[in-house]
């Protein structure tokens, strides 16, 4: 069969449908394979920051602030007095990043598509230059090629929920490192004046379902125990959800269609990559890679091909790079937090504190997670 797409993609939630707009855009023929809806009760929350605010913007897509929150502080507590403070001001910004309802810009992604005659929505894969999965870190496609998901699994869940909370947010987002182990972070949402939170609470698994079959009341009053009530009472308002924590990197990111030997493949967002969500950057560096290779495929010459593998090349060094930083530092983050002698404890508390007080390290280090260096 001959091709009638530039692009093909597998996936059609975030990292999907941004690349579709963009590349519809640079006047690429794009075929967007549709999957399952989202559960209705979805509670999912991302922290994005500039760089993907920038990206969303251009695609007309950054939701209002009701659902995409800024924060302008940051508080983080040790397991023994150690604590940073991240303020947006510091660093003469708005907003440190954004608290999205990911129902909303789901919804306004897949209105955008809708309205782009270059996007055909089509229910299952058609011949192209280039196939891009982007079906998430269970991809289905991506064992049919026969790429390996090399896998650590931490030995944590996470635990995800909406809060609703007696005194407001004041844009002030919240992480506690507590001597088990575990990673509560408390995620301010429905724009700067709310009283509702995202929480992700990463447990050891064998407190997971303990902590899923407390009813909503008792659920809240552990929250507000490790909280130390810093949000006053607090009232679950969302359904829960949990999924396990890895770290993962697919063997290969780009290669060519077994049965299409002309024609190529590349994977991007959580079909490449997964870390733990401890520094909230998993969907940044998705829509990250969204970006690289949309602006390698709309500024390629005009006798290449959207598959040509020296092109895709130069996506997979790009992008592994930026992905192996980030994994780096958020799995020696979880690896050292996750240690509980009471050497470790006291080394790592003392880190904070001095790291907190280390003035240029410090600035540059948030302005790397802001997207903004």
């Amino acid at each position: 069969m001959a091709a009638t797409h530039d692009i093909c993609i597998r996936g059609a939630g975030i990292v999907g449908r941004t690349l579709a707009l963009l590349l519809a855009r640079a006047r690429l023929r794009v075929a967007l394979v549709a999957g399952p809806e989202a559960p209705a009760a979805d509670v999912r929350a991302y922290a994005l920051n500039a760089a993907a605010r920038r990206l969303l913007s251009s695609v007309r897509c950054w939701p209002d602030e009701r659902a995409a929150t800024p924060v302008t502080a940051m508080q983080v507590y040790g397991d023994q007095r150690g604590a940073l403070r991240f303020a947006a001001d510091a660093q003469d910004v708005p907003a440190l990043n954004w608290i999205v309802d990911v129902p909303v810009l789901e919804r306004q992604l897949a209105e955008a598509v809708g309205y782009q005659g270059d996007i055909e929505i089509v229910a299952a894969p058609v011949p192209a230059a280039l196939t891009v999965v982007c079906e998430g870190r269970a991809s289905r496609t991506r064992a049919e090629l026969g790429v390996e998901f090399e896998t650590t699994r931490y030995p944590q869940h996470a635990i995800a929920t909406r809060l609703d909370c007696e005194r407001a947010h004041e844009q002030v987002a919240h992480q506690w490192f507590t001597p088990e182990g575990d990673i509560l972070a408390l995620l301010p949402l429905d724009g700067p004046r709310g009283h509702q939170v995202a929480m992700v609470w990463s447990v050891r698994e064998e407190r997971v379902a303990e902590l899923m079959a407390l009813d909503d009341a008792a659920f809240a009053a552990r929250v507000f125990e490790h909280s130390s009530g810093v949000l006053g009472a607090l009232d679950v308002v969302g359904a829960r959800a949990r999924w396990p924590l890895l770290l993962a990197r697919a063997t290969r990111w780009v290669g060519r269609m077994p049965e299409r030997p002309q024609d190529s493949w590349a994977l991007a967002g959580d079909a490449a990559h997964a870390m733990h969500p401890l520094a909230g950057q998993g969907l940044n560096v998705g829509l990250g890679d969204v970006a690289e290779l949309a602006r390698l495929l709309g500024t390629r010459e005009a006798w290449r091909s959207p598959g040509d593998m020296k092109l895709l090349r130069r996506y997979e060094r790009a992008r592994q790079g930026d992905w192996l930083r980030m994994s780096l530092a958020t799995d020696g983050l979880q690896q050292l937090f996750g240690r509980t002698e009471p050497a470790a404890a006291l080394l790592r508390n003392w880190g904070m504190n001095l790291f907190d007080a280390s003035g240029p390290l410090k600035a540059r280090v948030t302005r790397l997670a802001m997207g903004a260096a």
